[in-house]
């Protein structure tokens, strides 16, 4: 009988991404990633203990692909960067984003854009508790992005069915307005939104 052939996290991952990205988060399973590499469903369980294990395999490999290399530039503009590299990623691969958050604290390259983040806004000049809500706030507008776009883009069903409806007339202009806005233009618009507060209260005494 044939000794089973060894794999890597990268095999397995990227086996775990293409079912993702052809079929969707609700398809993965250890069935259908040991069909992909071409195994037994049992033979994967020698590799990984379970989907949630695969899961953080796949968010280690897609974050892995964000370019963390700087420009010795203002820490705004690193921000954005750093934002905006996440979002290039992940956007590729979207059936992932729901998987950011609930593997950050286990994958090491999420704890990699982490520690980046933190120091440039160390670098910033905001120290101890303004750190923390600094880092909270700004993890929150990019992975809350990420989600909003792909559960509720403005381009979306959603935006015209409240742009339509007569029972709240504030909500009706606003999905109007909301109509003509790209995802980059309200990606990078929230984001500079978010920075100018930051700064402030790096700036307050």
């Amino acid at each position: 009988m044939p000794r089973p052939r060894s794999l890597t996290p990268a095999q397995l991952a990227t086996a775990a991404l293409a079912v993702l990205d052809r079929d969707g988060l609700e398809a993965l399973t250890m069935r259908a990633v040991a069909k992909e590499l071409g195994m037994g469903t049992m033979s994967l369980y020698r590799y990984v203990d379970d989907r949630a294990q695969l899961e953080a395999l796949v968010v280690d490999l897609v974050l892995d692909l964000v370019d963390l290399a700087l420009p010795r530039t203002s820490a705004h503009d690193r921000l954005v960067l750093l934002a905006e590299r996440v979002r290039e990623v992940v956007g590729e691969h979207s059936a992932v984003v729901p998987l950011l958050l609930l593997h950050r604290h286990t994958s090491t390259a999420s704890r990699r854009w982490g520690e980046l983040v933190l120091q440039t806004l160390a670098e910033a000049g905001l120290t101890g508790r303004q750190r923390v809500i600094a880092f909270r706030a700004y993890l929150s507008y990019v992975l809350g992005a990420l989600q909003t776009a792909f559960y509720s883009p403005l381009s979306g069903a959603g935006t015209v069915q409240l742009s339509t409806q007569d029972d709240f007339p504030v909500l009706a202009e606003t999905a109007r307005a909301a109509r003509h806005i790209g995802p980059e233009e309200e990606f990078r618009e929230g984001l500079e939104l978010l920075l100018s507060g930051l700064t402030g209260a790096a700036e307050a005494p």
